[in-house]
C-alpha cells in the first residue's frame, strides 16, 4: 500500500503532461491536414522535363 502512494501521483503527473503536450500540439496545428503529407509522395517533385 505504501507503493500506491508513490504510484499515483507520478501517474497523475504523467497524464497531466501527456494532456499538456496533446493540447500544446492542437493549439499549434499539428493536426491541421493529415492528408497532405502522405500524398505528397504520389506526386513527384520536378515537373516532366523534355530534354
Amino acid at each position: 500500500m505504501e507503493s500506491l502512494d508513490i504510484l499515483i501521483p507520478i501517474a497523475m503527473i504523467i497524464v497531466v503532461i501527456a494532456i499538456t503536450i496533446l493540447l500544446w500540439a492542437i493549439n499549434n496545428g499539428q493536426f491541421d491536414d493529415l492528408e497532405s503529407p502522405s500524398e505528397t509522395i504520389l506526386f513527384d517533385d520536378t515537373k516532366d522535363k523534355q530534354d
